[in-house]
């Protein structure tokens, strides 16, 4: 890997779907840099300080959230004297998104008394009343032509169907939930799936004309389900929930198939792979050490720059079972108790899932789908922040607020020691390639290099696990 420089960041940051360029929030300013070079090629000042940052899916347009002011602005990399404002009034903006056309954006009014869907083509805008989720609950078809929209009315939920080329309203029906958490389309656009977030564990599958073509209920009297995401190839919907449990449904049979429990401790016979980080002992080069007459008074010698960082380099170290996990007691007497899957992500093969249960916030397990167990196991020092798949490899980054990179793939797991002085990572993102990663610290970032090498290895580590 090929660290960049550190560069200032006081917001959000995020590549362009096409992977040419970086968008960086600095205050008020929106710094657009060329990603091979990092380069500053555009500049835009807004009216106030920036809460959020998209591009449309052409990678044309940006828009940037002002949610203090609260307004929205968007800015043209071909056309740098064109500019767009928009400005809600007294109903304010909580949140705002790019249609999949690119030509037009979504933005939820404050307390969510409407939804509003703004041309840059011409002046027209269309309305959709009360949403239900100020940024969840809108999903658009993969092809772009429809929008999927949660809405409450009369203390039901419901589910609106927009045309995206005409914004008219195709069709809305209810679903059984007490409390929808959101809405996503499945990603070969035939289906639709709601759940429940509240004392009733519900996941529900729709059809687009409004019929219920699946309803999945694994407990009663307990919290809800916590996060619901797709496999990228579509056969697979897993589920995470309350009860420490992650579950994989097929879609074919809209059954599930597997059930996965996060344990507090691992115990064998199992072919998963258990890694520990540690820290890397310090290696003295003893024969660069010599004493002079003064002894003890004074000591001369020299240490190497891998001795000097020694303090602070860390490795994996393969454990044994049974090993017991740092399980953290969820406190009964607080809202938002920290257990049950808080962070859930496919591989984009689908042939892998990660998970996080947040009563055990230091382990990332890692189960997989073609033998449905448990492939690995990364125990860290401190609680994980975010972890992401390479989007063109089963490869996986992750961070813990400290000054190394985690990495997981086929081959094993590996600590990267970052190069930066006083630099944490506390967020990251894939480009869309999969040849750099963003890391962040609180005020700068950097950029990861991913070098042809570790691609070439992937592949290999592919082609033998096929052939096994």
């Amino acid at each position: 890997m090929e660290f960049t420089e550190t560069y200032k960041q006081t917001g959000p940051c995020c590549f362009s779907p096409d992977s040419r360029y970086l968008a960086v929030a600095v205050d008020y300013r929106l710094v657009i840099r060329d990603l091979t070079s990092l380069k500053v090629i555009q500049l835009y000042s807004c009216v106030d300080k920036i809460s959020y940052i998209e591009w449309a899916l052409d990678s044309g347009y940006i828009l940037c959230g002002l949610y203090k002011r609260p307004m929205v602005q968007a800015w043209s990399l071909s056309q740098p004297e064109w500019t767009c404002k928009i400005d809600e009034g007294p109903a304010g903006i909580s949140y705002a998104r790019w249609s999949p056309d690119s030509r037009h954006i979504l933005t939820t009014s404050e307390f969510q008394l409407r939804l509003t869907v703004w041309s840059l083509l011409n002046t027209a805008c269309v309305h959709v009343q009360w949403p239900k989720h100020t940024s969840k609950g809108v999903s658009f078809t993969k092809d772009g032509k429809f929008a999927a929209i949660c809405t409450r009315q009369d203390c039901k939920d419901y589910i609106n169907l927009l045309s995206c080329n005409s914004w008219e309203i195709m069709g809305s029906f209810a679903v059984d939930t007490i409390d929808s958490a959101g809405v996503e389309w499945s990603p070969d656009d035939s289906a639709l799936v709601t759940w429940d977030s509240l004392l009733d564990y519900k996941v529900l599958i729709y059809s687009p004309d409004g019929r219920c073509l699946f309803k999945y209920q694994a407990y009663e009297s307990g919290l809800g389900v916590k996060t619901v995401t797709w496999s990228p190839c579509g056969q697979f919907l897993a589920v995470g929930s309350y009860d420490q449990t992650l579950r994989a449904i097929n879609h074919m049979t809209w059954k599930m198939f597997a059930e996965f429990v996060h344990i507090s401790t691992i115990r064998g016979p199992s072919s998963a792979a258990i890694f520990k980080e540690v820290d890397e002992p310090l290696q003295l080069d003893m024969s660069k050490l010599s004493l002079s007459d003064d002894f003890p008074h004074n000591l001369q010698g020299n240490y190497s720059e891998d001795c000097a960082e020694g303090y602070s380099r860390v490795k994996y170290e393969l454990m044994d079972f049974p090993i017991s996990l740092p399980y953290q007691k969820p406190a009964i007497d607080k809202p938002n108790p920290k257990q049950g899957t808080g962070l859930l992500s496919w591989s984009n093969d689908s042939q892998f899932v990660i998970s996080r249960n947040d009563s055990i916030p230091n382990v990332l397990w890692i189960w997989g789908i073609r033998r449905l167990e448990l492939a690995a196991v990364l125990i860290q020092k401190e609680p994980i922040r975010a972890a992401a798949w390479d989007p063109t490899y089963p490869r996986l980054v992750l961070c813990t607020g400290s000054p190394h990179l985690y990495m997981w793939s086929l081959s094993g797991a590996y600590c990267v020691n970052i190069p930066l002085p006083q630099f944490v990572i506390n967020d990251l993102k894939w480009n869309s390639d999969g040849s750099c990663i963003l890391l962040k610290d609180k005020e700068s970032f950097c950029c990861a290099a991913m070098s042809s090498v570790l691609h070439e290895a992937t592949d290999d580590d592919d082609d033998d696990d096929s052939d096994d």
